[in-house]
Parts: C-alpha cells; sequence; structure tokens
C-alpha cells in the first residue's frame, strides 16, 4: 500500500500535535479571561506584520523600477508601512478600525450565506447553511450595536473563540493519529 508511509509519517506526530492543541487552548483562554489585551496584543501584532510586509513591498518596488507596475508595487508598500506605524503607535484607535471591518465583514458574509442557503433549497443541508448566514449576521448586528465600545473587547475575543476552537480541533486530530500509530 503506497498510503502506509504517509500513515506511519502521521501517527508519529501526534504528540506535536497535541502539544499545538495545549498552546492554543491555554492562549485562548487566556485571550478570554483578558480580551482587552488580547485584543491590543492582535492589533499590535497586525500592524507588525504590516510594517514587514510594507517594507518587503518597497524594497521590492525599487528592485523593479523599470517595470510598468512599479508605482503600484511602491503604492501598496508604503500604504502597509502606514497602517502598519497606525497600528503599532495607537492600537486602540486600530482596534476602533479592525472592529468595524470585522462588523461589515460578519454582515456581508452573513448575507452572502443566507443567500446561498436560499439557493440551495430544497437540497439537504440548506439550513445549515441558512442557520451560520443569520449567525453572521448576528454577530456583525451585535458588534455594530455597540460599537466603538465593542472595539476594546471584540477583537480579543474572537481570537480567545478561534484559539479555543482550533485547539479542540487539533486534539481530535491529534487523538486521531494516535489510534493510526496504535493501529498498526
Amino acid at each position: 500500500m503506497a498510503d502506509n508511509g504517509v500513515s506511519e509519517s502521521f501517527s508519529r506526530t501526534w504528540k506535536w500535535m497535541a502539544a499545538l492543541a495545549l498552546i492554543c487552548i491555554v492562549g485562548g483562554f487566556m485571550a478570554l479571561f483578558n480580551p482587552f489585551g488580547a485584543t491590543i496584543f492582535a492589533v499590535t501584532l497586525a500592524g507588525w506584520v504590516f510594517l514587514i510586509q510594507g517594507v518587503l513591498q518597497v524594497v521590492h518596488a525599487f528592485r523593479v523600477r523599470d517595470w510598468s507596475g512599479f508605482i503600484w508595487s511602491l503604492g501598496i508598500g508604503v500604504l502597509s508601512l502606514l497602517v502598519g506605524i497606525v497600528l503599532v503607535v495607537d492600537p486602540l484607535a486600530g482596534s476602533v478600525s479592525l472592529t468595524l471591518l470585522v462588523a461589515v465583514l460578519f454582515l456581508a458574509t452573513g448575507l452572502a450565506k443566507v443567500m446561498f442557503a436560499l439557493s440551495l433549497r430544497p437540497g439537504g443541508g440548506w439550513g445549515w447553511v441558512l442557520l451560520s448566514g443569520l449567525i453572521s449576521v448576528l454577530l456583525g448586528v451585535m458588534i455594530l450595536s455597540s460599537f466603538p465600545a465593542s472595539a476594546t473587547t471584540i477583537l480579543g475575543l474572537l481570537l480567545g473563540i478561534e484559539l479555543v476552537s482550533n485547539g479542540v480541533l487539533f486534539l481530535f486530530v491529534a487523538a486521531g493519529l494516535r489510534k493510526l500509530g496504535a493501529g498498526r
């Protein structure tokens, strides 16, 4: 069987997956217990990512100065640098704009999922897609209803929920990988 080598490789990694699960779960609960701190951390981290990306984009733009897309490449780099600077210098103000963006994304994806669900009718599973869409719309409305106050905590709460959710997923994957190795 060609699958044996891959299965064996995966089964040996279950401890690493379990460690990743534990890190995600602990980090997630830390974010949930201090959503303000997690929000500031997430915004500052995003700022540094934008800064690094901006520097790399500007350097790249000047390396291909003769390219017809030079000005666009440079513009994207400068814009990324500016966003990064704003987020790093004042993460609280940055959290306001990012929270507004998250709320709009929830609303837009929620409405798209609702429309998609209605197009799936009467096929199976359309109700779950509809429910997911309605939850996304509800989350967007909830964020906007308490905006801008929600900006101080919502990103941290979402980060915490995402980390715990990923951690649980990784625990299930680790258990499956362990079972895969035990079945040999």
